[in-house]
Parts: structure tokens; sequence; C-alpha cells
């Protein structure tokens, strides 16, 4: 993969950040997602809260999806189209949280997840032949099983709330990759129609169920 400064400056960050909050518990809570202080007006940890991980292998798997994906967005699109989409999906993902928690005050969670999967949505719309290579897994994964799978297993998460990682957050960023990416090149509704509704149906799920009660 070709060497990406803006790649590796998110990649950067979300380690400092995020092993600053393995070290210190204050800090980790200041800046973590929390619709309780979200509400009395720290909007901040909308954003500080996806460069926080609840520990190392949830940073890692973050990172290694992040440096798997990016490159097709920057390749196809431009720097400042990555960038965007990454900081719209991470947006979206904590403007979702906040919509389907807004009144479980302590509600919390922390994760890149969100600015990543609207990375990984963004690179399987854009090359809907990308293939995904694991080193427990001895063949490729398509792309789009990846990101429709690991959307699943985030609805599952949801229902679970077993743990401290932002789930909704999945989709929120899903959402924002999927909505930005079309914006920036709306010929892939022509040239992709197959691929631009496969991706839709995980998140149409989603809001189906929310509206049946079943999250």
């Amino acid at each position: 993969m070709e060497y990406n400064l803006f790649l590796i400056g998110l990649i950067a960050i979300n380690v400092v950040i995020s092993f600053k909050g393995f070290d210190d518990l204050s800090f980790f809570r200041k800046y973590q997602f929390h619709v309780g202080s979200i509400r009395s007006g720290e909007q901040i940890r909308m954003i500080s809260s996806g460069f926080l991980h609840v520990d190392i292998g949830h940073l890692a798997f973050n990172m290694l999806s992040l440096y798997f994906f990016a490159p097709v967005v920057y390749g196809i699109l431009n720097n400042f189209s990555f960038i965007l989409i990454y900081f719209a999906s991470l947006i979206f993902g904590s403007l979702l949280t906040m919509i389907f928690h807004k009144d479980d005050y302590s509600y919390s969670a922390v994760g890149a997840s969100g600015a990543v999967m609207g990375i990984i949505y963004s690179a399987i719309l854009l090359d809907p032949s990308l293939d995904i290579y694991f080193f427990f897994i001895p063949i490729p994964i398509p792309g789009y099983i990846f990101g429709i799978g690991y959307l699943l297993y985030s609805i599952y998460g949801m229902k679970a709330k077993s743990d401290n990682i932002g789930h909704t957050a999945h989709f929120g960023g899903a959402i924002g990759g999927y909505l930005f990416t079309l914006m920036k090149k709306p010929s892939l509704f022509m040239d992709n129609t197959f691929m631009v509704v496969i991706l839709a149906i995980p998140i149409i799920i989603l809001f189906v169920m929310a509206k049946r009660g079943k999250l």
C-alpha cells in the first residue's frame, strides 16, 4: 500500500488517544460518548469518543480495517474526500446513537467503528471487487460480505448491550459513508446499481427493527 500521510495520521491519533484512555480512567470517562453528559452540553464527546477504544483488540481491529479499506477511498476519490467521509461518518454515528439512546442518560460507548464503517461502505461502493484477507482465513472474503456481516453483527451487539462498544455508531457511520460517497460520485447509481441496493439492505433492516421495537 502506498504511504499516505492522512491515513497514517488518523491511525496515530487513534493510537495515542486510545492508549491515554487505557492508562487514565478519568480521561477515558471525560471524553467517552455519554448521553447524559452530551445532553448537558458536552458535545465534544460526540467527536472525542471516536478516538477512544475499549481495549487493544478493539483498537487493532478498527485500525486494521481502516488500513485495508482507506486506500480505495483516497485512491479513487482524493485525500480531502477521504477525510470528509471519515469525519462525516463519525458524526453520523454519534448522531444516530443519540437518536436511539436519547432517553438513556447512562448510555456510554467508545470506538472509531462509525468512522471506519463509513470508510468500509465507501470503499465497497467504489470498488465492488474488493477482497479482504485475514491471516487465519486461507481464502479472500468479498468486501461487501465483510461490510454487511459487520453491520449484522452490530445489530446483535445493539440487542445484547454487553459491552462499551458503539454498535449503533456502526450504522450511523455506514449511512454517512454511503450517502457522502454517492454524493461525491453519483455515477455509482448507474455503474454499480447492484451494490448500491445491496448495501442499503442492512440499514433498512435496522430501521425496520427499530420501528417495531426489536432493538
